[in-house]
């Protein structure tokens, strides 16, 4: 029976922090089979994960997904490299994009779109210090000032 909707796997958290997101693209995964039963078992890690264009194809590196345990000598290497499929158009946009510079490919979530896995790709630059600095200060104000309008709305103050 096909599977319906989206189950995220793994995302990647840091990736918002580190990096100023410019755009995002839907990206499936080619993958072997063992390493389906162990994203089935939820068993992913993007930490480390970015991607690259090279001769026109995409490819993903630092992805760590684990052995399957029932799995036998059919295993896959956990951090090999795997090939992200995008139309010929999106990447000769990335391709376009990355030259520019400063700019790099990150993931942000893994996760099962209707039985498939697909990759949420995002294109990046890279924040400097005083720019995490910013954002965390402004999500701090903004969350006190929500705080403080939920107490006025319930009459605490």
């Amino acid at each position: 029976m096909q599977e319906k909707g989206r189950k995220v796997i793994a995302t990647n958290r840091k990736a918002r922090h580190n990096y100023a997101i410019l755009e995002t693209f839907e990206a499936g995964i080619a993958l072997v089979g063992t390493e389906v039963k162990s994203l089935r078992e939820g068993k992913a890690s993007l930490v480390d994960a970015f991607a690259t264009v090279d001769y026109g194809e995409v490819w993903l590196r630092g992805l760590h997904i684990p052995e399957y345990g029932h799995g036998t000598w059919t295993n896959h290497a956990p951090r090999r490299t795997r090939k992200l499929l995008l139309h010929r158009r999106e990447i000769e946009h990335l391709v376009g994009k990355s030259r520019e510079g400063n700019q790099t490919l990150v993931p942000l979530s893994m996760y099962f779109s209707d039985g498939k896995v697909k990759i949420e790709l995002a294109l990046a630059k890279g924040k400097q210090d005083y720019d995490k600095r910013q954002d965390l200060a402004r999500r701090t104000a903004e969350r006190e000032v929500t705080r403080e309008l939920g107490r006025r709305v319930k009459g605490m103050r």
